[in-house]
């Protein structure tokens, strides 16, 4: 019973990481307006999850139709303005982008209006970025990415299980350790290195992927705090059995927002020399 409850999320995190390598592959073949539309749709539908957690306290208020609309509403707005956005220079997107958070402030718990607007403006950040990594880096640089943050969650995973020890922050999430998380770095490091060695890469991607690691694993906290916040165990439960869309895409959020304040820094190094 011990190793079950030990290893009892192994399942959920081989479909994280399927999720992720799906989102890697659709990337791939869409350009264009077709990748504009399929990031705006998970964008939005992260955005109703976010609104679910954040209108009500408790499923009772799941019942009435104000309550079932609402987040249905938010959604659609929130995938509309990042369809707009993206085809706007950046001066102009970023007004649109924030439309939907205008729009659902007065509708979130008191107390959580402030989470609402933080949580909906890296929602609406991530999806931008996203599109736009993938449209000025090309698809290597995406695919580096998300290797970093796959690699550094599976590598945290079993060092996490097999060496334990001192949790990382135990109030939030109790079953990261430092160990788990020291790991990720580490594997960050040995996969931006071997892209250098093969001559697919730039040396300054060595230096940048444990932290784009560490945000990664920041952005999973920031969600496990979010739902602890709104007393739900997923986010939704889009994904049968293993959660909703922000269960899945978290930590890659993480990243993205890291990569995004990277570039107004420094000049980010190339992949796929």
């Amino acid at each position: 019973m011990a190793d079950a409850g030990k290893w009892g999320d192994l399942t959920r995190r081989v479909v994280s990481a399927a999720v992720l390598i799906a989102i890697g592959v659709a990337l791939a073949l869409a350009q264009g307006v077709y990748l504009w539309g399929g990031v705006a749709l998970f964008m939005a539908l992260t955005f109703w999850e976010l609104a679910r957690m954040t209108g009500w306290r408790g499923p009772a208020r799941l019942t009435t139709p104000a309550g079932r609309l609402r987040p249905v509403v938010l959604a659609v707005i929130a995938g509309l303005s990042l369809f707009a956005a993206l085809g706007l220079p950046p001066v102009f997107a970023l007004p649109v982008l924030l439309i939907p958070v205008g729009a659902g402030v007065p509708g979130a718990i008191p107390r959580d209006r402030l989470t609402y607007a933080l949580f909906g403006t890296a929602i609406m950040a991530v999806g931008f970025e996203l599109v736009h990594l993938r449209q000025e880096y090309g698809l290597p640089f995406i695919l580096w990415l998300m290797g970093v943050v796959i690699l550094s969650d599976v590598l945290g995973y079993f060092a996490g299980r097999i060496i334990g020890g001192p949790k990382f922050w135990p109030r939030i999430s109790p079953k990261k350790t430092w160990s788990g998380t020291v790991a990720g770095w580490i594997g960050a490091v040995l996969f931006a290195t071997l892209l250098w060695a093969l001559g697919m890469a730039e040396v300054g991607l060595i230096i940048i992927s444990p932290f784009v690691a560490l945000a990664g694993q920041l952005g999973d906290i920031a969600e496990s705090w979010l739902k602890r916040r709104a007393g739900v165990k997923d986010s939704s439960n889009l994904i049968p059995g293993h959660g909703g869309f922000m269960d899945r895409f978290d930590a890659v959020s993480g990243a993205v927002l890291a990569v995004m304040v990277a570039s107004w820094l420094l000049r980010l190094p190339q992949v796929g020399l």
